[in-house]
């Protein structure tokens, strides 16, 4: 998805602001049911997504959200992720593969494996944000990177 690609869908109405950021993790077994279905789970799941804005002040009921949902428009968040500093080139298209580690107790393991970013996918280096913040305890020498899908 690039910069520009932007999509209608309903979120709860609590996280319905402007930059607020979100993981879609997908549906719920009550959204079986639910005649918004197709409007409301239209994202990818486990993609990190941003509310670029609202749209009117209509809100639907909804079995998950007490408060009801309510129409905005998002983008997939960029990603911000640990990266093998040899490769760390700011405009690179890239195959993403996360940092080869075994060790989900690892206080790097989350930035090094990022949600809404897949081994395999090709993603762009949109910049080198800096040095990664702790040294890897596998000796890897890690950069931050922005990546776009």
């Amino acid at each position: 998805m690039s910069e520009a690609s932007t999509q209608i869908t309903l979120i709860g109405t609590k996280l319905a602001s402007i930059g607020m950021e979100f993981t879609f993790m997908g549906p719920t077994p009550e959204c079986e049911s639910c005649k918004l279905r197709n409007t409301c789970i239209n994202l990818e799941p486990r993609r990190r997504y941003r509310v670029l804005g609202t749209r009117g002040e209509l809100v639907h009921e909804c079995p998950i959200h007490e408060a009801g949902v309510r129409a905005v428009e998002v983008a997939e968040s960029p990603i911000i992720a640990a990266f093998d500093a040899r490769k760390a080139f700011p405009g690179s298209k890239i195959v993403f593969e996360a940092m080869r580690c075994d060790n989900p107790e690892c206080s790097m393991y989350d930035i090094c494996h990022p949600t809404g970013l897949k081994d395999g996918e090709r993603c762009t280096i949109v910049e080198v944000v800096g040095e990664a913040p702790e040294d890897c305890p596998r000796g890897h020498v890690l950069k931050l990177v922005e990546f776009r899908r």
